[in-house]
C-alpha cells in the first residue's frame, strides 16, 4: 500500500507550479540564445537554417521565435542575414551554458552515462533552482 502524504497548503503549491510555468516560458529563449552563441563560436555565424536543422523545426517556427527574441532584446536579426546576440542575449547564453555544464557534470558524477546525461541536462537546466545548482557545483568540486 502506498504511503499517504499530507498535501501542502494551496498557496505554497500554487507558488511551486508558478515557478515551473515561468521556467517553461523562458526555456525556449534560453535554448535559442545558447545555440546561437554555440553556432557563432563554432561557425562564425548563426543562421535560421542552422537553428531549424538543429532544433528539428520548420523555418517558420524559428522565424517566429526569433521575432519574439528580438522584441525581448536578446537577438539582432535582419532578413537574409546572420543572427547576433545582444549584450543581454550573450549574458543569458553564457549563464545558460554554465548552468548546463554544472548539471551535466553532476549527472556524470553520479554515474549517469554521457549520452543520457546530455539529454537529461537539457531539461533539468531550465528548472533547477540556484540553491540546487550550487549544491550540484559543490558536489562535483568535491565539497559535498
Amino acid at each position: 500500500m502506498a504511503e499517504q502524504r499530507d498535501l501542502v497548503d494551496p498557496q505554497t503549491q500554487a507558488q511551486r507550479f508558478e515557478r515551473i510555468r515561468e521556467a517553461h516560458q523562458s526555456e525556449t529563449a534560453e535554448d535559442y540564445v545558447e545555440l546561437i552563441a554555440d553556432l557563432i563560436e563554432a561557425n562564425g555565424e548563426a543562421r535560421i537554417v542552422d537553428l531549424s536543422q538543429r532544433f528539428g523545426v520548420s523555418h517558420t517556427t524559428v522565424n517566429k521565435i526569433i521575432a519574439r527574441l528580438k522584441k525581448e532584446g536578446l537577438v539582432n536579426a535582419q532578413p537574409y542575414r546572420s543572427l547576433f546576440l545582444t549584450e543581454e542575449g550573450a549574458a543569458l547564453a553564457k549563464a545558460c551554458k554554465e548552468r548546463h555544464l554544472i548539471v551535466l557534470a553532476f549527472l556524470k558524477a553520479i554515474g549517469v552515462s554521457d549520452e543520457t546525461a546530455e539529454m537529461d541536462a537539457e531539461g533539468v537546466e531550465h528548472h533547477v533552482s540556484e540553491e540546487t545548482l550550487a549544491a550540484f557545483r559543490r558536489f562535483t568540486e568535491g565539497g559535498r
